[in-house]
């Protein structure tokens, strides 16, 4: 009965898999709603300027040349909970590793008891043919191992998304989430970048490479009919798994 259970089960997810693919023929990939992720809720209820900006506002609100957002020479760097930031993508990486290793091992030994009070000699007409105690034992090993291996390797990749700055944390750092989906005919590419980032690394354009973004988390892809066609049929991907062979 667990068995018939289990399979019962495998065969409901199959079939809602399979009619959830079904459901897009013909049909282009659907956007993913904005509303309800962390950007939308830090843009519709923002958050108050860290300590340090906010003692700089005030400092300038009596000076001719104020800082803020309305100035002209202000300062319009994303700094609070719900400001809006560009990142800037450009990964132009190159890696070449090569390895070989080479290993070998012989060993022998070997051991005998010629003489023992007369024993060997006494055991000897009692052992099977081709027996006897001269060596009594012996022993030869050897092992050879060669390995080589290399990786080579070349990413380039330049986008530009905008991000929003979903939280301020306690020692001034900011929480950045950006996402960004562009559908093609059936084709839809998408484009998200979340990490933290100091206020201090935004230049006065507003932007920040994602060198200074930590934690960085960096995800191109795409979904759509060309997508599909480049992977496996998800019944090829089950039995790729299940298969011991």
């Amino acid at each position: 009965m667990p068995r018939l259970a289990h399979l019962a089960i495998l065969v409901l997810a199959i079939q809602a898999a399979a009619c959830q693919r079904l459901e897009e023929v013909g049909r282009p990939p659907a956007f993913d709603p904005v509303e309800g992720s962390n950007a939308y809720y830090a843009m519709a209820a923002p958050g108050t300027l860290p300590r340090m900006l906010d003692n700089r506002q005030r400092a300038d609100a009596a000076s001719l040349w104020p800082a803020g957002h309305g100035s002209l020479l202000g300062d319009r760097r994303a700094g609070k909970r719900g400001d809006i930031l560009t990142v800037v993508i450009e990964i132009d990486e190159k890696a070449e590793i090569s390895n070989a290793s080479q290993r070998s091992r012989s060993g022998g030994q070997s051991m005998g008891v010629p003489q023992f009070l007369g024993l060997p000699q006494h055991i000897a007409p009692h052992l099977p043919d081709g027996a006897g105690t001269d060596p009594a034992i012996e022993t030869r090993s050897d092992t050879s191992h060669d390995g080589s291996g290399s990786v080579r390797r070349n990413e380039k990749l330049e986008l530009r998304v905008a991000a929003t700055v979903t939280e301020v944390l306690a020692n001034g750092i900011l929480r950045i989430e950006g996402s960004q989906e562009v559908r093609v005919n059936f084709e839809m590419r998408e484009l998200i970048v979340t990490g933290y980032a100091r206020p201090d690394d935004i230049s006065r354009q507003n932007e920040i490479t994602y060198d200074k973004i930590a934690s960085a988390r960096i995800s191109y892809g795409g979904r759509g009919q060309i997508t599909d066609m480049q992977q496996p049929p998800w019944g090829q991907q089950i039995t790729d798994l299940v298969l011991p062979f």
